[in-house]
Parts: structure tokens; C-alpha cells; sequence
């Protein structure tokens, strides 16, 4: 079956950087588009960052996130990543990986992520 595992989060000053990734198995991961969603508390889950599955690799970012966000992928080890710089506390939320296969949706578990002083 699908899984989705995400890793890299953590606790981190503001201005600071994180890695996350999103170890993916059960389905043809280079077929398919990733997503990095995010839910602070409180708050409805928001799409960060989009990348495609075609040979060009193109990308989307929330305008939040824009110019300090990066995702990437590497089709050889089934594994998205979300590169985060200059964080600010806005950005504290759990992050999720997604896939959307066979008409649904499909989650990780998450990572918390905390930009705090």
C-alpha cells in the first residue's frame, strides 16, 4: 500500500533553515505529482509546494513561501524533499507530504516543525 514518511522536522530559530523529507513507497513515485502541505494550530491546512512528475520538473510555491522554499525530488530513492530557509515563527506548523492517487488524497503522518527564539 501507499506509504508516505516524513522526516527532518524540528525545533529552529527564526532565520534559520530545515530539511525535510518524504520517503515514499507502494506506487510508481516518479509517475506522480508530490505536494508539501502545512497546518498550523488553529488553522486549515494550506498547500506549500508542488512539484511535477514530467521530465521538467516544474514547481509551485505558495506566495508565503516564495523565494525561501525549495522542492525537489529524487525519483531513484522515491524521496521529496522541502528545503526551508530563513524561517520565521509563521511558518510553525506540522508538514505533510501528498500524493493523490486513485481519485483520494493521501497523507504521511507529518513533521512539527517550530521556528521559535
Amino acid at each position: 500500500q501507499v506509504q508516505l514518511v516524513e522526516s527532518g522536522g524540528g525545533l529552529v530559530q527564526p532565520g534559520g533553515s530545515l530539511r525535510l523529507s518524504c520517503a515514499a513507497s507502494g506506487f510508481t513515485f516518479s509517475s506522480y505529482v508530490m505536494r508539501w502541505y502545512r497546518q498550523a494550530p488553529g488553522k486549515e491546512r494550506e498547500l506549500v509546494a508542488g512539484i511535477a512528475s514530467t521530465d521538467d520538473i516544474s514547481t509551485n510555491y505558495a506566495d508565503s513561501v516564495k523565494g525561501r522554499f525549495t522542492i525537489s525530488r529524487d525519483n531513484a530513492k522515491n524521496t521529496v524533499y522541502l528545503q526551508m530557509n530563513s524561517l520565521k515563527p509563521e511558518d510553525t506548523a506540522v508538514y505533510y507530504c501528498s500524493v493523490f492517487i486513485g481519485l483520494r488524497r493521501l497523507w504521511g503522518q507529518g513533521t512539527q516543525v517550530t521556528v521559535s527564539s
